[in-house]
């Protein structure tokens, strides 16, 4: 198992640390082609730029992506580390130095943070050189990779008030690997739905991104998980159908529309056309795919039948 020390601005750090923020983008300027030095679920720590120089939290990776910078603020917004949208286009704009309008830019999405307050930040890896430009990667099993492993364990461990006949378990009961699973928030799991349905819809198979949302099949607020399997990527007509209950999926994973559309607005021929059809997209792993329980949720409590 790895984790990942990255150089992190002081200004994005400091931002969402003041707001506690849950989740957040560690976004690079230009659209980079992956983050694959560490695997969804390894911790990511914050090495702060010199003067500073030191370690002052941490979080864990949920996945890289790539967004167009207006769709990175609306899943974001705030979780990018800036006030406002403007001030997210001008730091970019200041940062790649041209002039597109709406770049692609590399997303790394993180969550579940812990924030480390100044007298609590960490002293940068003893083997950190100045030529690193981006971060490093340790094996946590022996080194710096062990040293800096026990200190986020303890760290993570106070932060979430885990309590101290945790921290006498023995570590690997407690490795970071299971020390939580780490939590979706609403911006990760939407860009789980959008990058687990190959950003098509469902249903459709729409590829326009723009007119693409995440539903959850039991809403969030009926206490629905933030989870890939409580999720669909819809086109947004669909989505509306979808929440207001004109529209379901069955156990088998077929759309069944509600003659309610039909008897209220006179229409929906376009939506009666897929009745009975097969979702055209899935995730590749079964796991993933619409859950049964989400599923019959919708169905008994939203489905206008």
């Amino acid at each position: 198992m790895k984790l990942y020390v990255g150089i992190t601005n002081r200004d994005w750090f400091y931002f969402l640390r003041a707001r506690n923020a849950s989740e957040m983008n560690f976004w690079h300027p230009r659209a980079t082609t992956g983050f694959n030095i560490i695997k969804p679920g390894e911790a990511f720590l914050f090495k702060l730029k010199y003067p500073e120089n030191r370690i002052v939290g941490g979080a864990f990776l949920v996945r890289h992506t790539v967004l167009p910078m207006n769709l990175a603020w609306e899943v974001f917004a705030e979780a990018n580390g800036c006030t406002s949208f403007e001030a997210f286009q001008e730091r970019l704009a200041t940062m790649r130095g041209d002039s597109e309008k709406n770049p692609q830019i590399g997303c790394t999405v993180l969550t579940d943070p812990f924030y480390l307050s100044d007298a609590e930040s960490w002293p940068a890896p003893a083997d950190w050189k100045l030529s690193i430009q981006t971060g490093k990667s340790y094996d946590v099993s022996y080194g710096e990779g062990a040293r800096l492993f026990e200190l986020a364990k303890q760290a993570i461990l106070l932060k979430r008030d885990v309590g101290e006949a945790a921290l006498r378990e023995e570590p690997p009961r407690y490795g970071l690997e299971h020390l939580i699973k780490p939590r979706l928030g609403q911006g990760g799991f939407r860009v789980e739905v959008l990058e687990g349905y190959q950003r098509r819809c469902a249903i459709t198979g729409e590829r326009t991104l723009p007119v693409l949302e995440a539903a959850h099949i039991q809403p969030y607020a009926q206490l629905g998980p933030h989870e890939l399997p409580n999720g669909m990527l819809l086109r947004s007509d669909w989505h509306t159908l979808f929440d207001a209950g004109y529209v379901t999926v069955t156990n088998d994973l077929r759309i069944e529309v509600s003659r309610r559309i039909k008897e209220e607005f006179s229409n929906g021929r376009d939506y009666y056309a897929f009745h009975g059809q097969p979702l055209k997209i899935l995730p590749e792993e079964s796991s993933q795919r619409p859950s049964k329980k989400y599923l019959e949720w919708h169905q008994a409590n939203r489905f206008l039948s």
